[in-house]
């Protein structure tokens, strides 16, 4: 089984890699939005999105995107940002930039509920809007991203904010209120880069502390050597200026630091985004052989491990557990412990922020009090697959009260049955399989002494 899902996602790696290989054109559109929470706030946004050709309002590309939302810096432009929608759109992202607080006077703590709100409604529109040019073309996957000021509201935006898959910051900047302080309660998987000679906002007084206070059980630190502040972002006369005003200088090109961030970015947000599973191993592999950038990381993904104590399977925690019997998997069995009921071999697979699976060590459970399968070597069913009837055979080893259950893949028990079973008697059972839809399905026969799962086609 465990074969099988690496190569499933060896499969979906190769197709996914295909589809890079043909980017999208960029579409853009301005689109005013309008919070009524906050008496009628307008909030005019530019988008860049997916589109069969480039222009201004033309219709999206077929399929559905995952949203990434991003905070300009302190009195610079979303047009300074077109490195990021020229790098994102083309794999397959749509881009929204909000406009607002772009004076010598920024209120934080609105543009930061302006990252947020834009989130909840391009998804609201994507969802229920028919006339809107994103209906039913933005996914449940988001990000909220941000340079400078824009990411230090960032850390305000994602503050207890579960609507949300990942944080992204650039040069973040402290805020008023403190973006330090915010990040405590910032508990999605958070990315934080940093330009080694940023004198503008210095890492070791934003951004590292911003890091060092996150709440997220996975963040991840990114400082560019030799980069500087304005350089995560095109040239913006404000933002230059300012720089040049202080020491050190960037010994990097623009161009350099971009696309070192750029590359990291990239298989983050194809991890978190997109489920692509051997991004993340990719994305650790150039943390630690990369000469550009110096990192830090504080983050479990990995393949969980189970202990045992006496029949109880307890795995490392995850997000979502499902545990496997014999190779077989157990329907029903999805949380963190499982009390084995038969001797055999078991292990679980997890996923933990997207449905990329992680499969366990294998425990062989061989303990008192748990019966072996050798009582049950008689079971057999027949014919499988099979497009109308199954045979249930086998001779139960006590004497007992036995269950005959079928559920399908996602663990919806289908069928269900029961009856008194008479030590060492074969029992034989047929059982219909023509309700129900083509596909597998998990048969399981036992008691409260002993269980078997098999695997069953309907044709």
């Amino acid at each position: 089984m465990k074969k099988i899902n690496y190569l499933l996602a060896s499969i979906l790696f190769f197709l996914t890699f295909l589809s890079k290989a043909q980017p999208y054109q960029v579409g853009h559109t301005q689109i005013t939005y309008t919070d009524p929470a906050r008496g009628g706030r307008s909030i005019q946004t530019e988008i860049y999105y997916p589109a069969v050709l480039a222009g201004e309002s033309v219709p999206v590309s077929s399929g559905v995107y995952p949203l990434i939302v991003f905070g300009h810096g302190f009195v610079m432009a979303w047009d300074a940002y077109q490195n990021v929608w020229e790098n994102l759109v083309p794999q397959g992202y749509i881009v929204a930039f909000p406009r607002t607080e772009g004076s010598i006077s920024p209120v934080h703590a609105e543009f930061g509920k302006d990252l947020k709100f834009l989130v909840s409604k391009l998804q609201s529109e994507s969802a229920v809007n028919v006339a809107s040019l994103f209906y039913n073309h933005i996914n449940t996957k988001s990000a909220i991203m941000g340079h400078s000021m824009g990411g230090g509201s960032a850390f305000l935006a994602a503050e207890s904010n579960t609507d949300i898959t990942t944080m992204v910051t650039f040069a973040a900047a402290n805020t008023s209120p403190p973006s330090i302080a915010a990040a405590n309660n910032v508990l999605v998987p958070s990315l934080v880069f940093a330009g080694e000679n940023d004198c503008v906002a210095p890492p070791a007084v934003h951004q590292i502390p911003m890091y060092d206070s996150l709440g997220t059980a996975c963040k991840t630190f990114i400082s560019i050597k030799g980069g500087a502040h304005c350089e995560f972002a095109n040239f913006n006369f404000n933002c230059s200026f300012g720089q040049s005003t202080c020491t050190p200088a960037p010994t990097i090109t623009r161009s350099q630091q971009q696309d070192a961030s750029s590359d990291f970015l990239k298989l983050w947000l194809e991890y978190y985004l997109k489920d692509m599973c051997n991004s993340w191993n990719a994305f650790n592999d150039s943390l630690s052989v990369s000469p550009r950038i110096t990192h830090n990381q504080s983050c479990t993904i990995a393949d969980p491990v189970i202990s045992l104590s006496g029949s109880l399977l307890t795995s490392t925690s995850a997000a979502t557990y499902q545990w496997f019997f014999n190779g077989s998997i157990i329907p029903g069995a999805t949380a963190q412990n499982y009390s084995a009921t038969v001797a055999g071999n078991y292990y679980v697979e997890v996923t933990y922020y997207n449905n990329c699976p992680y499969p366990s060590n294998t425990v062989n459970v061989v303990a008192t009090g748990v019966p072996n399968n050798s009582g049950l070597e008689g079971l057999s069913i027949y014919p499988n697959p099979s497009d109308e009837f199954i045979t249930v055979l086998f001779t139960p080893p006590s004497t007992a009260d036995i269950s005959i259950r079928i559920s399908n893949l996602i663990g919806e028990v289908v069928y269900q049955n029961s009856f008194y079973g008479i030590a060492n008697q074969i029992q034989t059972h047929k059982l219909s399989l023509m309700e129900l839809k083509r596909g597998i399905y998990f048969i399981e026969v036992g008691s409260t002494t002993f269980k078997f799962v098999e695997k069953i086609v309907k044709q």
